[in-house]
């Protein structure tokens, strides 16, 4: 099958469409099956012995702003393992300049990573990542940083119910109807990732500069030139413009002498 790339890729000869000048930005997130294995009780016990390690059962993505979004899930392949579709998702970060999880960071990011070693696939060209967790729980005190809970207080939305853990084994099982409910799933989860941050994106001062990404002056995170000169601020060892992005809200700094483009 042919995957929607965003930019052309170097990996599997899938189809691809032409290099663009904007960085691309991938909202990403994935669903796995627990490891399953043998202990002698159910609270905090020691495994005895695996049956069965995790496995990829699907993940979804989006291009920042764009109206589609994408999933791709075990029964898309034919293999009986996850490679063909661990393949898809390497495609993804070959192709990504900047990925966005709610903790992609210590998740999405590295379980992919584990995944694309086992399956001796070489490593990505290098991307950055935004992940939405650290930004809740590096900048503010929100009751709870699950994507859920973020959500439902900044009124965004909520994630789809699942019905509980059910929903994980009847996919494992394979029935249809719980595939066709795990895709809904797991593509809203990324819809609501992505309102989670636009939200908290400007905020964040260790955002990814897609401004230098993009090769052209404006803000880092949003990367427009509709930015306003507001002052200067003193860092350690000289003074620096300070800037205020119109269209994000999001402060920076530049040298002074920077000749960029400002209302």
């Amino acid at each position: 099958m042919s995957l929607p790339l965003i930019r052309s890729g170097t990996c599997t000869g899938v189809a691809s469409v032409p290099l663009v000048s904007r960085p691309s930005v991938i909202l990403i997130d994935i669903e796995t099956s627990p490891n399953i294995g043998y202990s002698w009780g159910k609270w905090e016990q020691s495994i005895i012995a695996f049956k069965k390690e995790w496995e990829l059962l699907s993940f979804a993505y989006k291009e920042l702003g764009s109206k589609t979004t994408h999933c791709y899930a075990r029964p898309d392949f034919d293999d009986e393992t996850d490679y063909s579709l661990t393949l898809a998702a390497w495609d993804v970060f070959e192709n990504a300049d900047v990925l966005i999880g709610h903790n992609i960071d210590q998740f999405d990011n590295r379980k992919l990573r584990a995944k694309f070693v086992e399956h001796s696939l070489p490593p990505p060209k290098p991307y950055k990542t935004i992940d939405t967790k650290k930004i809740a729980k590096s900048q503010f005190a929100f009751n709870s940083n699950s994507l859920n809970d973020l959500a439902a207080t900044l009124k965004l939305g909520k994630k789809h119910p699942t019905g509980g853990f059910d929903l994980w084994l009847d996919c494992m099982a394979g029935d249809p109807k719980a595939w066709k409910k795990m895709i809904a799933y797991n593509k809203h989860d990324v819809v609501l990732l992505e309102q989670v941050y636009l939200r908290l994106k400007a905020w964040y001062p260790n955002h990814p500069n897609l401004a230098l990404l993009a090769n052209k002056p404006g803000c880092p995170v949003c990367s427009s030139a509709r930015v306003q000169r507001r002052g200067y601020q003193v860092l350690k060892t000289r003074r620096a413009g300070r800037l205020h992005c119109q269209e994000c809200g999001h402060w920076f700094s530049r040298a002074l002498n920077d000749a960029m483009c400002v209302e």
